[in-house]
Formats: C-alpha cells, sequence, structure tokens
C-alpha cells in the first residue's frame, strides 16, 4: 500500500470511528481510518460494560460528559441509525463520613456545570435498589441523566455515518511506525503491516497501544495498559429491577442488571501494569466476589455465566491526554482516558476534528494536552470506576 491521505486516524474503537466521522463532517480531506483489528471496537471498546455518566470530580470531565451524554442520548434521534441505552441512572454509594464531605463539594460542582446530580437518602436507595448491604451507609448520590449504551453500536454507527461522507476504513492494517520528516519536526505519515501511507496530520486514537506508537516518533507518552475484569451471573433472587449502575466508593465495586442477573467489576486492589487480558479466575474468586457479595447479598446465590477482561489505559493523573503536540506538527492525541474513553467518544470525535480543521472546540481542552505532565499541571480526577 502506497497511498496518500489528508489525515490519518490510528485506532478503529468507538473514540477512533467518532474522530473519523467528525473529520468526515467537517470536510478535513481525504480521510483514512486504519485497524489492525478484522473489525472495528475489538479493543478496550468491545470490552467495556458502556457507562455514561455526568458524576466526575473534575470540572473538566463533567464539561465533556455535559457534551457526550447529550451526543449519546441523542444519537439514534439525530442520525437515524438504532442504539441501544438505557438511562435508569448512576448511584454512589458513600460508607465514610469524611468521603461523604467530598461527594457532596463534587455534586454541588457538577450541578454548578448543569448537570443533573442529587444527593439522596437511604429511602431513596432502598428503594431505587432493593437488598442492598445498608451498614455504614452516610448517603448516596444519583444521577438520573446517567446510563448504559452499546458500545459495539454506537462504535459501528459512526463507522457507517463516516463511510456515507466518503471516510476510507481499511481493517487489518497494523500501523507500525509514525513517520517524521528528516529534520523531526513534522510528521508525514505511516508505515503498516501493508505499506506506507503518507499524510501531513496523523490522530493517534489507539489506546493502550498508543504508548508505543507515539514512541516510534520520539514521543513519550504516560500512559500505561491495566487490566479490568467483568463478570455476568446468572439469574438469581433479588436481582436488581432497573438498569441503575451502582458503585459502592469504598472498593469502587460496581454492578448493574443485565438480563435476569447483574453485570459487575471493580479495580484490583494492586493493579499491576500488563497487557494481558486472559481472565484471572483467582482475582475473581478472591477479590471481587466477596466484595459483591458483601455489597449485595443476594449475589450470594447467583451463577456465573459469562467473564472477560480488558485494558484501561491509564495516565497520571487518570485523564485524557487530547490535542497537538509541542515541537512536532500533524500529531494529535486522544488517548490515556482512564476508564471513561467510552462516555467521552462522541464529543471528543468532534473536538479533535474542531482542533485539526482550526476550528474553536465546544469544551476548552487545553488542560488536557500532554505537556501538562512536564510542566506539573496534572488534574485530579477520584470517581474512577
Amino acid at each position: 500500500m502506497t497511498d496518500r491521505a489528508d489525515v490519518i486516524v490510528v485506532g478503529g474503537g468507538a473514540m477512533g470511528a467518532s474522530i473519523a466521522y467528525h473529520l468526515g463532517a467537517a470536510r478535513a480531506g481525504r480521510i483514512v481510518l486504519l485497524e489492525r483489528e478484522s473489525a472495528l471496537g475489538l479493543g478496550s471498546t468491545g470490552r467495556c460494560a458502556g457507562g455514561f455518566r455526568h458524576q466526575f470530580t473534575s470540572e473538566i470531565n463533567v464539561r465533556l460528559s455535559l457534551e457526550s451524554v447529550r451526543m449519546i442520548r441523542e444519537f439514534s434521534s439525530t442520525h437515524g441509525l438504532p442504539l441501544d441505552l438505557s438511562v435508569d441512572g448512576y448511584l454512589f454509594l458513600v460508607r465514610d463520613a469524611s468521603a461523604w464531605s467530598e461527594h457532596r463539594a463534587a455534586a454541588t460542582m457538577q450541578r454548578s456545570l448543569g448537570a443533573r446530580v442529587e444527593e439522596v437518602d437511604a429511602a431513596f436507595i432502598t428503594g431505587l435498589v432493593p437488598g442492598l448491604n445498608m451498614e455504614e451507609m452516610v448517603g448516596a448520590t444519583f444521577g438520573p441523566d446517567d446510563g448504559i449504551a452499546d458500545p459495539s453500536g454506537l462504535t459501528n454507527g459512526y463507522a457507517t455515518l463516516a463511510r456515507r461522507l466518503g471516510v476510507d476504513i481499511r481493517l487489518g492494517v497494523d500501523v507500525t511506525t509514525i513517520v517524521t520528516a528528516g529534520d523531526g519536526s513534522s510528521v508525514t505519515g505511516v508505515e503498516t503491516t501493508a505499506g506506507r501511507m503518507d499524510a501531513p496530520i496523523v490522530v493517534l486514537a489507539a489506546g493502550v497501544w498508543a504508548t508505543a506508537l507515539a514512541r516510534s516518533c520520539g514521543v513519550e507518552l504516560p500512559i500505561v495498559p491495566e487490566r479490568r475484569h467483568i463478570v455476568v451471573t446468572s439469574p438469581f433472587a433479588g436481582s436488581p429491577g432497573r438498569r441503575t449502575l451502582v458503585i459502592d466508593t469504598r472498593t469502587m465495586f460496581y454492578f448493574h442488571r443485565e438480563g435476569e442477573g447483574v453485570l459487575m467489576g471493580m479495580p484490583p486492589r494492586d493493579p499491576v501494569v500488563t497487557f494481558e487480558t486472559a481472565v484471572d479466575d483467582r482475582w475473581i474468586a478472591d477479590e471481587l466476589l466477596p466484595v459483591a457479595v458483601s455489597v449485595l447479598p443476594s449475589l450470594e446465590d447467583a451463577g456465573i455465566v459469562a467473564k472477560w477482561s480488558g485494558l484501561y489505559e491509564m495516565t497520571p493523573d487518570h485523564h485524557a491526554i487530547l490535542g497537538p503536540v509541542e515541537g512536532l506538527d500533524g500529531l494529535y492525541l486522544a488517548g490515556g482516558f482512564s476508564g471513561h474513553g467510552f462516555q467521552h467518544a462522541p464529543i471528543v470525535g468532534k473536538i479533535l476534528a474542531d482542533l485539526v480543521t482550526g476550528t474553536p472546540p465546544p469544551v476548552d481542552v487545553a488542560a488536557l494536552r500532554l505537556e501538562r505532565f512536564d510542566r506539573g499541571e496534572l488534574i485530579g480526577e477520584s470517581h474512577v470506576v
């Protein structure tokens, strides 16, 4: 393959598909998306739970969510394509008095930006999700506009829209190197398993694999992979009646109704950097299941019908890295979302297209540029689920 494009998008998950569509909609020239797998959304996108929420502890994440959640909820009506979703809310359970004050402060900030977030008591909690262990429960925050959407549906929906706009989506093409000019001042294209493709602009949306590709052109990304597990149970007495996504903030264990059972997951107590995606049955038995039963005791009677793991792309401050790179013209980054990439994919696609075309984006993401790490301008985020 010896070819040219105006913009190359590397990565065919929800993020890359959204970026490709929005570049096409912005008439940014000849757009080519390159995905190494045989289908779109087979990486982290295809292994995520599909949640979307406004409840973050940093203003920039809330601002991104306000735009992106609206785009998810209006996807079908805007584009005429189906997207399975439910809007039964996110419920953050708080069992520590000190943590409760922090959650209330976060809820106040979220509301000040326009998000609907409520501080709720025990009666509300038990009415919404009967059967929860209420021991030491101080309160909870509830986002009624939060919910769950189908990651595959959103990814392939954006791909369909992109193709209609003339975007060239190529599957089974693995990008191996980002090529730069002789003086290293700008990108000139990519090397792939199918040959070279030239382009003055490359948008890197390759998830945990972005670090190696960025290094190929002299850029160091502080993005590391962490394995996360998801388990789906069989039907059981006491299964939730609604699809509210419930998070126990002491452990960050989460669950929501899935069929007649639940889908659940939790961060590991001692995360390690790994590209391994094989299921760790011992971790499930020793860490996940005891916490699950302590939060929702009726899970004691549930069996396991499915389990898988995927990779989070983690940064030191649990925020994305977005935008151009100082000193390397033509390279744009969209990665390091630390577990909330799927839900921010719609708005980030629009923002990246605006940055590439020189249009003011709907959310100012200058604070999320790569250079913040060298400058010590990290941003805190504690709601990493």
